[in-house]
């Protein structure tokens, strides 16, 4: 177990190497100066070059990235913002914790509501209720995160008064954006265990413990859900993931202080050590997720242990 949890941990090497090529490739392409942001409109063409050349943007591609890929290597130094100065490390790392309460909010929200509803739809298929579920499942999938939360924005918040619209500090107003970054996930964890335990239901084994007499509540809860919980469980460490990488518009129209925002703001400015700051965090943070679903699976199904011993 030991050995598998170091030798995927090893795997982030390759993972932050491309993901950091490519995110700096594009950058680089990307109209925009940097050092003209930095200094504003009005400063002048020698100063902006001098900024450039103390800023290393005058080297060429390779330069840049060999010299950026060393400190991130061998100091774990992601530089400095080159329009606040400061060191992206910590300031990733200021706006990493609302992100990660939004997320865990919605996977949260998510989880409480999409794991019940697609067993209810399983055990009832082709029900009213499990036709409707459905129908609303895609309407879900198909909502645009940003075009949700403008909606929750307008009834509760404008004509309804019940809730805030922005911000991040109290638990009213953390309401609305969970449930705006939730809803997408909602959808697919429903369909996901409505779909497992359809196929778990009717298997040679849940016949028999029903002709044993047993409960049905039994049967569905301990039976079918325990063989049925390890697609589930990617799905949910898999919309984790996206949710953290995927909260970008929900922190820009609830004005939350998170990655996300973080990151739009840094593409305006062409803020190249901040957004890269900001992608590594979450592919790194996407990686262990993956890692811990992992060794989930070993506690759902012991079968499954021998493959990391």
């Amino acid at each position: 177990m030991i050995k598998y949890v170091i030798k995927r941990i090893f795997y982030l090497i390759p993972v932050i190497i491309g993901v950091s090529f490519i995110v700096f490739s594009l950058l680089y392409i990307t109209p925009g100066d940097p050092a003209r942001n930095a200094l504003g409109p009005s400063a002048s063409e020698q100063a902006v070059k001098q900024l450039r050349v103390e800023m290393g943007l005058e080297d060429p591609f390779i330069q840049q990235y060999s010299r950026y890929l060393k400190n991130l290597v061998t100091k774990f130094d992601l530089g400095k913002s080159y329009i606040t100065k400061s060191p992206v490390t910590k300031e990733v790392m200021s706006r990493a914790s609302a992100t990660f309460r939004l997320a865990v909010l919605a996977i949260t929200f998510a989880v409480i509501l999409g794991i019940p509803i697609g067993i209810i739809s399983a055990i009832k298929q082709y029900s009213f209720f499990d036709n409707i579920t459905m129908i609303f499942a895609l309407i879900g999938i198909s909502m645009p995160v940003f075009w949700l939360g403008l909606l929750l924005i307008m009834l509760f918040s404008v004509k309804l008064g019940w809730l805030p619209s922005s911000g991040f500090t109290t638990a009213k107003q953390m309401i609305l954006p969970a449930i705006a970054l939730g809803s997408q996930s909602v959808s697919v964890i429903t369909r996901m265990t409505r779909s497992s335990m359809l196929e778990v239901i009717r298997m040679d084994y849940i016949r028999t413990a029903r002709a044993k007499g047993q409960r049905e509540k039994k049967v569905i809860w301990r039976h079918a859900l325990g063989n049925a919980l390890i697609p589930i469980i990617t799905i949910i460490g898999i919309q984790f993931g996206q949710l953290m990488g995927g909260a970008l518009m929900t922190e820009v129209i609830f004005s939350i202080p998170g990655i996300g925002r973080l990151m739009v703001d840094s593409i305006k400015m062409r803020d190249a050590p901040m957004v890269l700051g900001c992608v590594l965090f979450v592919a790194i943070t996407f990686s262990i997720v993956n890692l811990i679903v992992d060794l989930l699976y070993t506690f759902v199904d012991p079968r499954i242990k021998t493959k990391y011993v």
